[in-house]
């Protein structure tokens, strides 16, 4: 078996960094409280989300103990990335950015400026277990549903402004997800019910979501209808998102505003989802503090403002 996990481990910058916690006993009070949730957690791998300083997550692996091997994807403007902290060895570790062919330029900013690859690099790894045999992950942060109006500027007057933001966002998250989906079409080959792929990470919307169901694929990609116990041709394509397996009260990554969202998610080719039952997912942690629209507002905050997730493949 092997147990593999997603976390947005939020600003994991070291100290001195404009970003990173305000003093040096914020910062190992932060490495800390994120060692102590990944040593109960367990994982054989996990995937991260914002990770600042690659020698932070180096920090927290240390904290830990044992051997741990990481890789990170490229960082975006804000210096934050995707990795994997894993137990096993990552092979086949491919960054994963420029949007498909086909799919054009989106305008990203209200001055017309346009872009053809993701904000955040997704990263792309094969894990070799004794007993799983080899899963291919994808690790991916997609465009967050918090919006910016200039630098450092959280909310505005401008109404016709704050729309137009609104649909930045979701033009990208969109693409975004059409370019992650792209990458994981081309590790099933059409033979998801063989291969083991998983897409985990923070897709910033919840399951229902037009950007979200973009990466399950064909009609029928989801745990209770009729298309998930029935094979068909579709199969060998299909991505099923595993959140039905949570316990419903447990079924949160995130708590903004007061609400309970679900925003971090494990997708799962056949081979590994139909092999799944309820409670296979876990959310192991206690409720995260709820945020608002400014980001930096926790930015002493010990451990995460997200919750993991891990599933059990066997």
């Amino acid at each position: 078996m092997a147990r593999i996990g997603t976390w947005n481990i939020q600003n994991l910058f070291r100290h001195g960094s404009p970003d990173g916690p305000s003093t040096p006993e914020a910062y190992e009070a932060k490495v800390a409280a994120l060692a102590s949730s990944i040593t109960v957690l367990a994982p054989d791998v996990l995937a991260v989300q914002e990770v600042g300083d690659p020698e932070a997550l180096g920090d927290v692996a240390e904290r830990i103990g044992g051997q741990w091997h990481i890789e990170t994807a490229a960082p975006d403007s804000r210096g934050i990335r995707c990795g994997f902290l894993s137990r096993v060895p990552l092979t086949r570790v491919t960054g994963v950015s420029m949007f498909p062919p086909g799919l054009a330029p989106i305008q990203a900013d209200d001055d017309g400026g346009t872009i053809s690859r993701l904000g955040r690099a997704a990263l792309s790894v094969r894990a070799e277990f004794a007993d799983a045999g080899p899963v291919d992950l994808v690790c991916c942060h997609l465009k967050s549903k918090l919006l910016t109006f200039g630098e450092n500027r959280f909310s505005t007057r401008d109404e016709g402004l704050r729309a137009r933001v609104a649909a930045f966002a979701v033009y990208r998250r969109a693409a975004e997800a059409v370019t992650v989906r792209a990458h994981a079409t081309k590790l099933l080959g059409g033979h998801g019910q063989e291969r083991k792929v998983l897409v985990l990470g923070d897709l910033n919307d919840t399951p229902e979501a037009a950007t979200t169901q973009i990466l399950l694929g064909p009609p029928g990609s989801e745990i209770g209808t009729a298309g998930f116990d029935r094979p068909d041709q579709g199969d060998g394509q299909r991505l099923w998102n595993l959140a039905p397996l949570i316990p419903e009260a447990n079924r949160y990554s995130r708590r903004y505003r007061g609400r309970n969202e679900l925003i971090d998610h494990i997708l799962a080719s056949a081979a590994v989802a139909q092999s799944l039952k309820d409670g296979d997912i876990d959310v192991p942690a206690g409720p995260p503090p709820s945020i608002e629209d400014d980001p930096h507002e926790l930015r002493d905050l010990p451990g995460s403002d997200h919750r993991p997730l891990v599933v059990t493949v066997t």
